[in-house]
């Protein structure tokens, strides 16, 4: 993201306890906010239970609109997850808390819903070994690369603020499950991924199509195939 800020000509100012930014507890925001234009709102936790979930996002939205009130920041972006109104549970449970504050918040903002990333894959790959296997939900996604994403939000923090933006997601839909198997395969990994049906609400919406795009969309163009060729390229691989 900080890349792609610098590549357009702005100057990125990261908010992030390295920097002496707590967003949970608020401290050193107004400092760092000083001169700021537009705010780009990707923070995250590793939760997955929804009570946490909520807690994190209030917190860290709440505090970040206030302090952007102060300063008289033009331009709250917000990246959010498609499906969350219609799928509200677990990590959702918080997206949906941080949507409904910035939504309510009666400042510029813009909120740009969007797929799960290529580099999803990567991350179910490293987190979710169990033994010998590889645990996957079952789940059909849309997924995007992560640079096309950054290049998007910054083009929407640079305009007037939008409201609720049209979705992003990637060309094609996937399998998440095959997407992890055909990563460790370009690593060079045979590691074995069992594709489990998540229960309840949550678990139906990644198999049912609550995730997927709606109609009207805006899409990328980097398929995953195209992506991990990159990724194996990288690491002096060969993608299968």
């Amino acid at each position: 993201m900080t890349r792609v800020v610098r590549e357009r000509g702005h100057e990125p100012v990261v908010l992030a306890r390295s920097t002496g930014v707590d967003l949970m507890a608020g401290t050193g925001l107004a400092a760092a906010l000083e001169g700021v234009d537009a705010v780009i709102d990707v923070a995250s936790t590793a939760t997955s239970a929804a009570k946490p979930a909520i807690a994190f996002f209030e917190a860290t939205t709440t505090r970040l609109l206030a302090a952007e009130r102060e300063r008289g920041v033009r331009h709250h972006v917000a990246l959010s997850i498609i499906g969350v109104p219609e799928a509200p549970h677990g990590y959702y449970a918080g997206k949906a808390r941080q949507e409904e504050l910035v939504m309510a918040s009666g400042g510029g903002w813009s909120l740009l819903r969007a797929a799960q990333f290529h580099e999803f894959a990567v991350q179910m790959a490293q987190r979710m070994q169990v033994g010998p296997f590889v645990v996957c939900p079952s789940m059909r996604a849309q997924p995007i690369a992560a640079a096309e994403v950054a290049t998007v939000i910054v083009e929407i923090a640079e305009g007037a603020p939008r409201g609720l933006d049209r979705e992003l997601a990637g060309p094609r839909i996937e399998s998440m499950p095959d997407m992890v198997r055909r990563y460790l395969r370009a690593i060079g990994r045979g590691t074995p991924v069992l594709a489990v049906p998540l229960p309840g609400g949550f678990g139906r919406a990644l198999r049912d199509g609550t995730i997927l795009p709606k109609p009207g969309a805006r899409l990328g163009t980097v398929t995953f195939e195209e992506w991990l060729v990159a990724q194996a390229q990288a690491q002096g691989t060969t993608a299968a």
